[in-house]
């Protein structure tokens, strides 16, 4: 694969991954660091892996580096990232609605902050990266049934911490 060619697939994926860390609570700098080491360990191993599987191998590569810096710096602790509308425009007009909408994202990333990191990853996973079972299950090296298993423990300690009102 040409430098140029391996550029472009990477960034896009990268860009992904970079705001994938810092959802799980690495902060800007240090999401960007795992980032080129997750690209460096690629290109040094590009030859052995699978190109099926190369998006999981970066994934977890770049997971299991930032489980490495927690451990190091001994804290799990939540940054939040930037504040993004998901929803711009249609609710201008209408200041409660996005005061509400913002106090209840407040509330589920105070949960997620509460969360036990492994159980905070499969829910970001699923449901922010909207990844599948099967998905989840390639990039962790688990087998779906395990990651379904999980997944369901995670849902329970959300709701749990939410006060039992979580979908």
């Amino acid at each position: 694969m040409e430098p140029r060619e391996m550029e472009r697939l990477l960034q896009p994926k990268m860009a992904e991954i970079r705001r994938y860390l810092i959802r799980l609570g690495a902060g800007d700098a240090d999401a960007e660091d795992i980032v080129q080491d997750t690209v460096y360990k690629a290109l040094l191993y590009l030859e052995a892996i699978d190109e099926r599987k190369f998006s999981a191998w970066l994934y977890k590569v770049a997971i299991n580096r930032y489980f490495d810096y927690c451990r190091r710096s001994r804290r799990y602790s939540y940054s939040g990232g930037e504040e993004v509308d998901e929803h711009p425009g249609h609710e201008q007009d209408q200041p409660e609605a996005v005061l509400l909408r913002r106090e209840r994202k407040e509330e589920i990333e105070g949960v997620l902050a509460r969360l036990n990191p492994v159980n905070k990853q499969l829910i970001l996973l699923k449901y922010e990266m909207e990844l599948s079972y099967k998905e989840i299950s390639a990039l962790l090296g688990i087998s779906e049934s395990t990651v379904k298993a999980s997944l369901y423990r995670a849902r329970q300690q959300f709701q749990q911490l939410y006060g039992g009102e979580g979908e």
